[in-house]
């Protein structure tokens, strides 16, 4: 460690000096005096979601979200609470989880971005970090969010099997995708989606949501579910994807799920997917 750097967790930051890389106007270019004390910050970040216990903070802390709190006390030296656009349950995957926490950082973001990246695992990946408006919120300010959900059709390899769902079927019974696509077609659109969730009790919000997206995409041995909506409800992806599944396996008919819908009540014909074949694509942001 040389004089001009000073180890922040493990990484190593430059000291704010004069004389060190200085802009036009002998100023610090690694310094951001416009920036207020306590800054929110916005963070896009991938994750393997396989070795953790999800992304909500357990008692264990083994959750993604513990795991990233734990480097960001290491550097500012406080708690630091982060805010996810939503939760992720144990095995799932994003390309694009956003989550913001507010802390006061002089310098410049990639400085703050390397120090967080180099404390954490490398299933844990922090794309793009920067200074958000004062009133962001990484879940209340999203407007939707898109999930991908992978099947592989037969035997999957051991490189691919931690990340779909593989369904083994006799060559003369596959997966029927033009009645799944039927059953998509039905699903689409604003619904009370109560009967695809995993609450229970009476409901705590409101169970309406607009789908507009349900595709399914086959290349290959891939299928791909790709679900977008203005919100999820607790499960809802991989039940969707299990009961399109039961469809394409002649278990339900289409129509069954329109009758799900009306009810809107979680009967044993409902089935949650899996956990290791979603991912979290992307979060939505007005403006963006």
């Amino acid at each position: 460690m040389s004089a001009g750097q000073k180890k922040v967790g493990q990484a190593f930051l430059p000291v704010p000096s004069r004389h060190q890389n200085p802009g036009t106007d002998g100023t610090d270019k690694n310094v951001c005096p416009t920036l207020p004390s306590a800054t929110p910050w916005k963070c896009l970040c991938a994750y393997d979601g396989a070795p953790f216990e999800g992304w909500q903070s357990q008692r264990t802390h083994r959750a993604i979200q513990d795991i990233i709190e734990s480097r960001l006390h290491a550097i500012f030296g406080q708690p630091i609470r982060i805010h996810a656009s939503g939760r992720t349950d144990a095995g799932v995957h994003a390309r694009a989880q956003v989550f913001h926490f507010d802390a006061p950082w002089r310098h410049l973001p990639d400085n703050l971005r390397a120090a967080l990246r180099a404390g954490l695992p490398p299933q844990i990946q922090i794309k793009t970090l920067r200074a958000a408006a004062p009133d962001f919120h990484a879940r209340f300010s999203a407007t939707g969010k898109r999930y991908t959900y992978h099947i592989h059709l037969g035997e999957a390899d051991p490189f691919t099997r931690p990340h779909v769902w593989p369904i083994e079927r006799p060559q003369t019974r596959p997966l029927d995708l033009a009645a799944m696509r039927a059953a998509a077609k039905i699903l689409r659109g604003k619904h009370d989606f109560r009967a695809f969730s995993a609450l229970s009790g009476p409901p705590k919000e409101n169970t309406v949501r607009d789908l507009r997206r349900l595709e399914i995409i086959r290349r290959g041995r891939r299928v791909r579910i790709v679900a977008e909506a203005n919100g999820f409800l607790y499960k809802m992806v991989r039940s969707l994807v299990g009961t399109l599944v039961a469809v394409g396996d002649g278990r339900l008919a289409p129509e069954d799920l329109r009758a799900l819908l009306q009810t809107g009540k979680r009967t044993t014909l409902v089935q949650t997917a899996p956990p290791q074949g979603l991912f979290l694509d992307k979060v939505f942001y007005a403006g963006e």
